[in-house]
Order: structure tokens, then sequence, then C-alpha cells
């Protein structure tokens, strides 16, 4: 090969690989784009977040803002249930091109996902029945509490919890709430939601909020890198928040407005 023919050989191969890493860089918003399909992780065990109706479809206020969320793309929504130790695995390896399932904002997600401005309230806590006397963290001593391993409840009731605790993990919120209303376990720590939907279909319980973990809105989760279908996002965020949306869906659902959620 000439000197000249291997110049523009090593040209073009640089000039394909600019090529590449623009379009890898703003891929799944293109994607999207180009097939009118978006793959959105949402949850099915975690009312009134995600649950199935009696149809045996998915509703809650994260379907519902799923689907709200495609139809701004411009996307038909395929929505793909997930659990919580799963949720951002699913969008590490490239089996969803979103979350929107009941995901917290911490320091570790932080380092593998990227979040959107949030759209929902929602706060742990650890709920028990009225007769059990539960005053503060040291009170779990000795006392068996459940909880989904890899939700932020687990996070932060590990942080509180004393030696004495034992916490027993479940593999999602369904089997986690089934071990609280059996009594297999005598506390459980969980969203303030599902705490109280436990509270009306459990009634015999007479549980209660005992002890708060973590107050912490949801975010929509897109991986790393993936700046163009972020700034999509935020944008679709920030309009709902702007004509009343997300109020909408948290009354629906929650019973309350959103509130001033940050951004």
């Amino acid at each position: 090969m000439t000197l000249t023919l291997r110049k523009l050989a090593l040209s073009l191969l640089s000039l394909t690989a600019l090529v590449s890493g623009a379009t890898h860089a703003s891929g799944v918003l293109e994607q999207i784009e180009r097939t009118k399909k978006v793959r959105i992780a949402i949850p099915t065990d975690y009312p009134p977040y995600g649950m199935v109706g009696i149809d045996m479809k998915p509703q809650g206020l994260d379907i519902d803002m799923a689907r709200y969320v495609a139809g701004k793309l411009g996307a038909k929504a395929e929505l793909i249930p997930v659990v919580s130790a799963n949720r951002v695995p699913y969008l590490q390896t490239g089996k969803v091109d979103i979350v929107i399932s009941t995901l917290g904002k911490t320091e570790e997600r932080a380092k593998v996902v990227d979040f959107s401005h949030s759209y929902s309230p929602f706060f742990q806590a650890l709920f028990a029945p009225k007769a059990l006397a539960i005053k503060d963290w040291n009170d779990l001593s000795g006392k068996t509490i459940s909880v989904t391993r890899g939700a932020m409840a687990d996070a932060e009731l590990t942080k509180v919890a004393p030696a004495g605790a034992q916490i027993r993990r479940f593999e999602d919120h369904i089997a986690t709430v089934s071990a609280f209303v059996t009594g297999q376990v005598q506390a459980i720590a969980t969203s303030a939601g599902e705490g109280d939907a436990i509270k009306k279909q459990a009634a015999k319980l007479d549980s209660e909020l005992k002890l708060i973990l973590k107050v912490s809105p949801n975010f929509i989760g897109v991986a790393k890198g993936e700046a163009a279908l972020l700034e999509r996002i935020n944008a679709i965020v920030l309009e709902a928040k702007q004509n009343g949306e997300l109020d909408r869906l948290s009354k629906k659902w929650l019973g309350q407005p959103a509130g001033d959620l940050p951004l």
C-alpha cells in the first residue's frame, strides 16, 4: 500500500470511529424515534405505583407516567415488569430504554444511571401493628422485619437497624408484604403508599406508620451517556409539572398532589 493510500485508509477509519461515537452518544433516542417504540421498565408488585389489575394488565402511577412519557416521545410503550433488584441491571444491559419504577436517587445508583427531574413523591417508612411498641430504631432489637432486597428501604433500614434486629429480605414486594400480613414478621419496611394499602386491605393487623426511613421522590432513569434522551425526558417531566399532569397522577393514585418536587 502506498503512503497516500495508507493515509486515506486511516482517514476513513477515523471518520468511521467519529460517526460511530456520535451515533452511540444519542443512540437510544434515535432508536426510539426510528422504531416508534420505547421499552420502559415498570413495577407490577408495588401498589399504588404499579400492580396488576383485575383485567390482568399493569396499572398504577408509574404505568400512567410511562404511557405519558411514551406518548410525548411519539412512541408506543412496551411495558416490561421488573423488581427492585433488576431495574438497574435491565437498563445497563439494554433490556429496557427507560426505568419508571419507583426509582430513588442514591449515590451508588448515580454511578451507573442518569436521573431525570423527579415526577412523583415517595417516602420509605417502617410499619407495624399499633400494639407493638416501637418509638425509635433501638426498639427493633429482637424484632423481625421484612423488606424487599435491593429496594431503597433495604439500604436505609440496614443503616439504622440495631445489631439485634432480624431483617428478612425477600426478592419482590409481594413476598415482602405477604410475610408481614401472614405474621411471619412483626414489622415491614416499605413505601408509605404500600403501607397505606396494607392498612386498608389487612385491617385486622391494625398497623400504623412507626418511623420514617427516608423521604425520596421518584426519578426516571436512563443509561449513562444518553444525554439526548435525558434532555428530552427532562423536558417532558417539566412540561407535565407545569401543565398539572404530575399533580393529576399523584391525586389519582396517592390521594394528594405531587407538590413541589425537586428538579
